[in-house]
């Protein structure tokens, strides 16, 4: 991924940030942040990218990613439920309380959802399936999303040649997360699996 950073520029940072975005598993703390310390004389012998440069990149193609995701999810969420709800645990009546939820705390889930590993790749489908407010989703995608790659970009450019080092640090601190986020996957699974078969029962 580095290789193909430093070999197609900005290119690349927007097509990782639109494929990482649209539920693609690829860390972006490796891409903006290898991309920030390449804003920094430490890493080639010279500047390949603007700090400004590639957050703006970034914010714009997690943007495109995000949109993409929400409108498969919005247009083909209810069909897949349809075809195939019995295979991938959900009902009709799953999708219901999902736009209750995002009517109640969608722009939470989409703000902090934005800024959380694994789940900044997923939020957008459910948020189309919920048919969130095109605009409000866009909005706030663009506020999570500048936010992450500011942050990563940062960390990458005060790191420059200490880019290896750090981002192992940041890949041990960020271990946790995921083990925490994957956790409570398995325990949503377990329970969705128990819903279900109780409802096909009944």
């Amino acid at each position: 991924m580095q290789s193909f950073i430093q070999n197609y520029g900005y290119f690349a940072l927007i097509m990782l940030a639109i494929v990482e975005s649209a539920c693609a598993p690829l860390p972006s703390e490796v891409t903006f942040g290898f991309a920030g310390a390449l804003c920094t004389t430490a890493v080639t012998g010279h500047a390949q990218f603007s700090v400004w440069g590639v957050i703006v990149i970034g914010t714009i193609g997690s943007l495109i990613g995000s949109v993409i995701a929400y409108e498969v999810g919005r247009t083909l969420g209810r069909t897949i439920v349809d075809r195939w709800g019995k295979w991938i645990l959900l009902t009709h009546k799953d999708l219901d309380a999902a736009e209750r939820w995002f009517e109640k705390y969608g722009a939470i889930s989409v703000l902090i959802g934005r800024v959380l590993p694994v789940v900044r790749s997923a939020i957008s489908v459910p948020a189309g399936i919920a048919e969130m407010k095109r605009g409000r989703f866009m909005v706030l995608t663009v506020i999570g999303s500048l936010a992450w790659v500011s942050l990563l970009t940062g960390l990458g450019y005060a790191a420059g040649s200490n880019w290896d080092r750090v981002s192992k640090d940041f890949h041990y601190a960020q271990t946790p997360t995921i083990v925490v986020i994957v956790l409570l996957l398995a325990w949503g699974l377990w329970h969705r699996i128990r819903t279900v078969r109780r409802h096909n029962a009944g």
